[in-house]
């Protein structure tokens, strides 16, 4: 896929390498700070501030980021920029307007609107917030465990999950876990998969158009079809469980 050069998104969050938010609440450790400012006579706000990171302190834990994924990061913005022409095209034309998801960018684990969630889930979507996480080390998965290597394997993950973002504003994830609640666990398993299917059709979609745009490559669409077949998300908890 020939992607350098072209547009980036600005809906990109970048957590990379920062720990889930926890309230600060006090509490002990807090305690002991203040205890050791007034026997050396140093600042507590000082010594808070560069407190070691500990979930129980309440302050933000942080690591360093991988060089690597820098490019991985343009990657995925332009991408996601891709989809937004794309999207934005088809709910024009049939008379709607799209509303654009963000792309939030993690390391290890995120807290999500729809709650707490480590990189061994894979990239998700999360409609309470309308927000795609990713953990960019997958893509290493996707090359390394997965077997589906190729830079257009790795845009068919954003679009995938950016085609459960248009379920979403189509009413369709509504419509389905309204279905859901009325029909057995087997049936209900069974709506899941045409979900995740029609997500797939979603990214073909974005697939027709890039290429339409004359920017794919040789191999590209076979990189998409294997990425697909390899990482379902019942795919994904096999390995990883």
């Amino acid at each position: 896929m020939r992607w350098r050069g072209e547009r980036q998104s600005s809906n990109i969050e970048d957590r990379r390498g920062i720990g889930p938010k926890v309230a600060v609440g006090g509490g002990l450790g807090t305690v002991i700070v203040l205890i050791l400012a007034l026997l050396f006579g140093a600042d507590p706000q000082q010594l808070l501030e560069q407190a070691p990171s500990d979930p129980s302190s309440g302050v933000q834990s942080s690591r360093p980021l991988n060089p690597e994924e820098e490019e991985l990061k343009q990657f995925v913005s332009v991408v996601l920029a891709k989809s937004e022409d794309v999207w934005h095209d088809v709910f024009r034309r049939n008379g709607s307007q799209y509303r654009e998801p963000t792309l939030v960018l993690f390391t290890d684990q995120v807290e999500s609107a729809c709650g707490m969630a480590g990189s061994a889930v894979g990239p998700f979507y999360c409609p309470a917030d309308e927000k795609v996480y990713i953990d960019l080390s997958f893509y290493e998965a996707l090359r390394r465990r997965f077997k589906a290597p190729g830079d257009f394997a790795q845009a068919y993950v954003v679009a995938h999950e950016v085609g459960h973002h248009v379920q979403k504003l189509l009413g369709i994830n509504e419509r389905v876990s309204a279905m859901q609640r009325r029909v057995s666990e087997e049936q209900a398993n069974q709506l899941s998969v045409r979900l995740e299917l029609q997500a797939d059709f979603f990214a073909g979609v974005f697939a027709r158009y890039v290429q339409n745009q004359g920017i794919l490559e040789p191999g590209d669409i076979e990189e998409a079809l294997r990425a697909a077949s390899a990482v379902g998300d019942d795919e994904i908890q096999r390995r990883t469980t």
